[in-house]
């Protein structure tokens, strides 16, 4: 696995050793879907959610990003190490602790992040349940925010949103497909209401 365009191009990134805790974005759908963001990555405040080795914000980082927070348990010494290799340590802060509380703090800090990426291990409905608690949350995102969900090709229930708007979305063989969503517009929201 490796960064592939930017300041830390070609950077190759640790992955764990020994049980396997993560599940990396394949290259090709990593290249695809920065592909489809273009230059919306650059200055982009970026949260990464079930992080595992950082794979995804270290690549919005590489390619113009201002600042990421990554967020997963069971990795966040890899993160560390990963953002050290590619030299983008200044820009990244990593917090190792639950998801959901982590969603709940940045949300109280009002982050407005501008850009997330949400990539859960498959079938387990973590990607729905944060799905849900971002879109009931006041100052995690910013209105202009864009979020990124990965999940299992044959994982197609989508929740319920009050908020978020899914504006896209892109198969990758059998196993893997991406989706983002976007807020929509507060007229639009108040248009749904009447």
């Amino acid at each position: 696995m490796r960064i592939i365009t930017g300041s830390a191009r070609g950077c190759r990134l640790k992955t764990p050793k020994g049980a396997e805790v993560t599940r990396p974005t394949a290259d090709r759908v990593k290249e695809s879907l920065f592909n489809i963001l273009g230059n919306l990555v650059q200055e982009r405040k970026v949260l990464d959610i079930f992080a595992g080795t950082g794979n995804l914000g270290l690549e919005a980082l590489s390619r113009g990003a201002a600042s990421a927070v990554f967020v997963d348990k069971a990795t966040a010494g890899l993160i560390r190490e990963n953002l050290e290799l590619t030299r983008l340590s200044d820009k990244g802060t990593v917090r190792s602790g639950d998801v959901f509380a982590e969603l709940s703090r940045q949300s109280a800090a009002q982050a407005g992040f501008t850009l997330v990426f949400c990539d859960p291990p498959y079938h387990q409905g973590l990607w729905q349940r944060a799905l849900v608690q971002i879109d009931g949350s006041d100052g995690l995102m910013a209105e202009e925010g864009i979020l990124v969900v990965e999940h299992g090709a044959d994982e197609n229930d989508y929740p319920e949103l009050s908020r978020l708007q899914l504006v896209h979305n892109r198969r990758y063989g059998h196993t893997t497909q991406i989706s983002f969503f976007q807020w929509r517009s507060y007229m639009e929201a108040e248009e749904d209401e009447v």
